[in-house]
């Protein structure tokens, strides 16, 4: 849930409770209070009757009235106790609620039971009024709240949630970004600092690191280039023992390891960095039997079985970064396929599947396309799949892994 409506829910909730609450305690309050007045109207008539008492002697006389009833009788249990009752008032139309005081009189020593009843209708009444007003007045605030909630605090939020919006939306090789809108919030502004701040070290960092990658991998070709042509030439200068050219041999293979590392580091890069940008339409089909083709050779060494399920598939991107796609996962599934194994490749209008056999183990799904990632006995690079990958990204295809004996399975959702 947003913060938000987390914020707005948990602050009407809380006033409708604490209204409520105060409703309920200014109801009790106000039911009190007028309680209190109609006792002491009673006990001024209670008063009444015992100054006539005791003025004459004898109980007053009774009359009907449209307020007040006052009734005699004889107790049935002696002395009369005092108190206050709720009660009803017999009026000539109905029966109403009312409020009554029992209290003793005594005339010429005999006792005798008062009781003086008021009506109580006008008085509920009032309160019904005042219990009205309150629930209008307490609607009217929740409303009131809530607007304020929804569309003022609402705005209030634009900030923030444009700071958001900036941060899911962050590309360290973008340097054009929207500005935030102005905010007078202090804490707004101080988010606000502290992201372009973040961002500008990120940025900083990730040129450093680029120029750095860059700089090495070109300083790294003359080097290279003229290690293999003085190995070029020192093998044709004489013969040499057979431990001399075991050893050459492995020189030589090394440097080319090397080259090939290198020329993969700087492709990564010029991916990552969004450098290869030329696009075609590509038949994906045409250019899988190509692909294949140039590997033919290298599935006879291997006596591996090779079987086609194509579709045409027509796709818009680079042709040099497809084909190194492509390259690198056939390669891949011929370097670690068994000898006299299986390869699969499935094309159609949704996907492209490489399914090759091997270690009869799957491997780490998390591993497999982290850089440098290979198995000892693997002669590549370890950058093979990682740069599939990125290329893969690089046109917002998904690219996974998959176990299902006996076939590793890499699919390519396009």
């Amino acid at each position: 849930m947003k913060l938000f409506a987390t914020y707005n829910r948990v602050n009407l909730l809380t006033t409708v409770i604490v209204i409520l609450i105060t409703g309920l305690i200014y109801y009790q309050v106000i039911s009190l209070i007028l309680t209190n007045q109609l006792n002491k109207d009673l006990e001024v008539e209670e008063q009444e009757i015992l100054d006539f008492v005791k003025l004459n002697h004898q109980l007053p006389q009774v009359f009907d009235s449209n307020d007040q009833q006052i009734t005699f009788s004889k107790p049935q249990k002696t002395p009369v106790k005092r108190s206050f009752i709720s009660t009803y008032y017999y009026n000539k139309k109905e029966k109403e609620p009312g409020r009554g005081l029992i209290m003793p009189v005594n005339v010429n020593g005999k006792w005798y039971q008062a009781t003086i009843s008021e009506s109580t209708v006008e008085t509920e009444d009032l309160i019904k009024i005042i219990f009205t007003i309150t629930i209008g007045i307490i609607l009217l605030l929740i409303t009131i709240l809530f607007f304020i909630n929804r569309f003022i605090l609402n705005r209030l939020w634009q900030a923030f949630y444009a700071i958001l919006s900036r941060l899911s939306l962050f590309n360290v090789t973008n340097f054009k970004e929207e500005q935030i809108p102005e905010t007078t919030i202090d804490e707004f502004n101080q988010l606000n600092e502290a992201v372009e701040a973040m961002s500008a070290r990120v940025r900083k960092e990730y040129l450093e690191l680029k120029k750095f990658t860059e700089h090495a991998a070109h300083e790294l070709l003359t080097p290279i280039a003229i290690i293999n042509s003085k190995l070029d030439t020192l093998i044709q200068t004489d013969n040499f023992s057979k431990r001399q050219s075991e050893l050459l041999s492995d020189l030589y293979g090394t440097v080319s390891r090397l080259k090939r590392l290198n020329k993969a580091m700087l492709l990564l890069v010029k991916i990552e960095n969004g450098l290869v940008e030329e696009e075609h339409v590509i038949n994906l089909k045409e250019m899988i039997t190509e692909r294949l083709a140039s590997f033919q050779e290298l599935f006879l060494d291997k006596e591996l079985a090779v079987s086609l399920e194509l579709e045409s598939k027509a796709i818009r991107a680079n042709n040099y970064l497809i084909e190194i796609l492509l390259n690198n996962i056939l390669s891949n599934a011929i370097r670690h396929n068994n000898f006299g194994g299986k390869i699969k490749v499935i094309l159609n209008q949704k996907s492209l599947v490489i399914q090759n056999t091997g270690t009869n183990l799957a491997l780490n799904n998390k591993e497999i396309f982290r850089r440098f990632n290979k198995s000892t006995e693997s002669e590549g690079s370890g950058l093979g799949l990682t740069i599939a990958k990125q290329i893969c990204e690089n046109y917002h295809y998904q690219f996974s892994y998959a176990f299902y004996p006996p076939f590793h399975n890499f699919k390519i959702d396009l």
